[in-house]
């Protein structure tokens, strides 16, 4: 059985656009990888291939980071005066217009990453500020945004101090009770 001349210049053509395809994609995976030295074939698959495998072990890492992560986040909801809160404590809503503040606490390693949205009032600031220092924890850096005419946005990155004994539920617990005791003087 022999090919017709058209039928195998037929195969060759598309024996050659296979081949280049191939070559292109080699191309483009050697752009990928960093590091490559050699580009022939088989160093290409291999080089690609170990990166991969480098990349899943990083993925694995961050995730196994990200479960021993802790975040608690408490958000604002309106509350009857006789509902209570996620801890079973009835909350304080006098002079806070029955608004909770939004309250989130991250901890990584030794650092702790507040975010609190509230209503402005004065001396609200220090109290957060005040309540996170007595809990053995320093103020590395901070940022308050306004945000609309009468609410705050604030973000504080703290590190955890010797003596530091809080569980990350009692930080909430306590910025939270915090806010609601400040004074509901007005800016």
């Amino acid at each position: 059985m022999s090919r017709t001349p058209l039928l195998a210049q037929d195969h060759v053509m598309a024996e050659r656009k296979r081949r280049e395809k191939l070559s292109r994609l080699f191309i483009s995976l050697s752009t990928l990888i960093p590091g490559l030295k050699k580009l022939d074939k088989a160093s290409v698959l291999e080089d690609a291939i170990n990166h991969l495998k480098e990349l899943q072990g990083r993925v694995k890492t961050l995730e196994e980071d990200i479960a021993t992560n802790s975040v608690v986040s408490v958000k604002s909801s309106r509350l009857e005066r006789d509902d209570s809160d996620i801890y079973g404590v009835t909350p304080l809503i006098d002079g806070f217009g029955g608004q909770l503040p939004e309250v989130e606490a991250r901890v990584s390693d030794k650092h702790v990453l507040f975010r609190i949205h509230c209503e402005k009032h004065q001396g609200r600031i220090v109290n957060i500020f005040s309540e996170i220092e007595k809990l053995n924890l320093s103020i590395l850096s901070h940022s308050v945004l306004p945000f609309g005419n009468n609410k705050v946005d604030v973000t504080v990155v703290a590190k955890i101090e010797s003596g530091f004994s809080s569980t990350i539920d009692n930080l909430v617990r306590n910025l939270r009770q915090a806010l609601l005791d400040s004074p509901s003087r007005s800016l």
